[in-house]
């Protein structure tokens, strides 16, 4: 990690951390989001903000305006995908408009398991499912041909 250090007026010095690499990692989620659950307009705005580097993502999850509840994860929406999908509206504008890409039905936590665990367990359980699958055996046990004859 290296430090900058910046002059901006007499005394006023401004220390900046510059970290390589973070700032193309969050451009590049950022680039590979999907603007699902919003009308065309909502949808060109976002594209608009991402090419023009002015879309900030959420850091916290904010108040949806039907349920008041902290579920809204998507920057720049009102609503969260429940309720937006319940009144078949855009997410963002609240307008009751054709939505361009609507949600997945599946819940967003379709993840691998895997990825959350930490990598000696992992190992472990790659493990312990070797061993079952050694377990089983395919062994006929009917006597079928032994009565036949």
């Amino acid at each position: 990690m290296k430090l900058q250090v910046l002059i901006i007026r007499k005394d006023v010095l401004l220390l900046r951390n510059w970290i390589f690499g973070t700032l193309q990692i969050l451009s590049q989620k950022i680039n590979a989001k999907l603007h699902d659950g919003v009308c065309q307009r909502c949808k060109e705005v976002l594209e608009w903000r991402v090419k023009y580097s002015k879309y900030k993502p959420l850091s916290k999850p904010k108040k949806c305006v039907k349920c008041l509840q902290k579920t809204v994860k998507d920057s720049y929406h009102i609503m969260c995908r429940p309720c937006a999908c319940e009144l078949e509206v855009c997410a963002k504008c609240g307008k009751k408009e054709d939505v361009v890409i609507p949600f997945n039905k599946e819940p967003e936590k379709t993840e691998n398991v895997e990825n959350n665990l930490r990598s000696s367990h992992r190992r472990s359980c790659r493990r312990n499912e070797v061993n079952d699958d050694d377990l089983d055996f395919d062994i006929d046990l009917d006597d079928t041909e032994e009565e036949d004859n």
